[in-house]
């Protein structure tokens, strides 16, 4: 069984290289829904496919919700209030989560086998933080007036 989940680990690792000059958006689960694969170069002349919505090049997305269901493997999904994901859990961040705890995740977003998927670098239980959905709420909300709608060509929120 150990080997099926490296194979699946180096599998899901091959599928995206890491552009760091690529921003994390600030998401909601259902705003990734109209994101499309595309071809990217990094500045070093790598190739590096990416996600774009709109003229928006990204790689890696900022969610906060809710662990709702465990998954086979190193798999959880995660529940925004917007829709469910999946997370993919890297070494950094596999461990053994309780369903309801409210984290927040950032990730590269990827679609795999037809379905999205999120696989998670950085996981963090912020279970304990007071109006951590109304806040995180008001900062998506923030980022895509000030950052995000221009290069979308459409408010998401």
């Amino acid at each position: 069984m150990r080997k099926g989940k490296e194979e699946e680990e180096e599998r899901i690792e091959d599928m995206m290289k890491m552009d760091y000059e690529l921003p994390a958006l600030k998401m909601l689960i259902a705003h990734l829904r109209p994101a499309r694969p595309i071809s990217h170069t990094t500045a070093d002349g790598t190739p590096a496919p990416a996600m774009a919505l709109g003229n928006l090049r990204f790689q890696r997305a900022w969610l906060q919700g809710m662990i709702v269901r465990e998954l086979e493997g190193e798999r959880v999904a995660l529940d925004d209030g917007s829709g469910v994901i999946e997370l993919f859990l890297t070494k950094q961040a596999l461990r053994p989560w309780k369903l309801g705890t409210y984290v927040f995740v950032v990730g590269q977003y990827m679609i795999d086998n037809g379905l999205p998927l999120i696989k998670a670098h950085k996981i963090i239980d912020i279970s304990t933080s007071p109006d951590r959905e109304a806040m995180w709420n008001l900062e998506v909300i923030e980022a895509h007036h000030l950052f995000y709608a221009s290069r979308i060509g459409k408010v998401l929120v």
